[in-house]
């Protein structure tokens, strides 16, 4: 059991939080959260400072971003992933050579973005599945009493009282008007014409929203095999070039 952990810390950190110089982490006054709080400030201090020198360099690539593995978009401002045909030299292309994690780790953070898009359109085009019909239905309806009221007929109808027990009604169609649901508790009176209208407008962008989510669905899924494909192939690439290495490592 470390009952004391004692640290000469940098200047930088002794002026940032007014600690002497040498500081008890592990004082029963310290908490935990400031214990955390004071080991990251210091890590950093130092690394800012070239006092970690015993740690490994990292280098990061200057110019690797989103539009580094990305080939366009389509029309909803969906990204396209660029497939690598060269591995090796589409690394070092980037200054200095990008490495198989930082390839990687982009294209994992793209691939979690498509997979996101796929379950949102996913969800889209569940909510489509049962608006088009409704509203097919609800056009069918008005129609039919259209047609009744032209013919001077009225309609008869059952409505639901209760679970499995309906009432039957009939609707004088003579009086040309219809309730529709807009959504939200909210209705609205419309004649049978303006319905018909308002129903078969919103069919047809119901329609037209639904084929566009059903297309960028279907490219969300080929993006995101691309993109698995392409870890694939980094991390082949990665095993190949390290076999490599170490075979020339042991030849005398």
């Amino acid at each position: 059991r470390v009952n004391r952990f004692y640290c000469v810390l940098p200047r930088t950190c002794v002026s940032a939080l007014l600690l002497p110089e040498r500081y008890d982490f592990l004082s029963p006054s310290t908490s935990l959260q400031r214990q955390i709080l004071l080991l990251e400030l210091l890590y950093h201090t130092m690394a800012s400072e070239g006092l970690d020198d015993a740690s490994p360099k990292r280098t990061n690539v200057e110019d690797m971003s989103l539009l580094s593995i990305t080939d366009g978009e389509n029309e909803r401002g969906i990204p396209v992933v660029k497939f690598i045909e060269d591995v090796d030299a589409f690394a070092n292309s980037f200054s200095p050579p990008a490495t198989a994690e930082l390839l990687i780790g982009a294209y994992s953070e793209l691939h979690s973005k498509f997979k996101t898009f796929e379950t949102s359109l996913t969800q889209k085009k569940n909510n489509f599945k049962l608006k088009v019909p409704d509203i097919e239905k609800s056009l069918a309806l008005v129609k039919n009493l259209q047609s009744k009221k032209e013919a001077g007929e009225s309609a008869i109808t059952r409505y639901n009282l209760a679970d499995n027990v309906y009432g039957k009604a009939e609707v004088d169609t003579s009086v040309g008007i219809v309730n529709l649901w807009l959504g939200a508790n909210v209705m609205l009176e419309y004649t049978y014409e303006e319905a018909i209208d308002f129903l078969a407008l919103n069919l047809d962008n119901a329609k037209t929203e639904s084929k566009i989510v059903n297309e960028d669905l279907a490219f969300v899924r080929d993006q995101i095999v691309t993109s698995e494909v392409s870890m694939t192939r980094i991390f082949n690439w990665d095993v190949r070039k390290k076999r490599a290495e170490g075979g020339e490592e042991q030849k005398p």
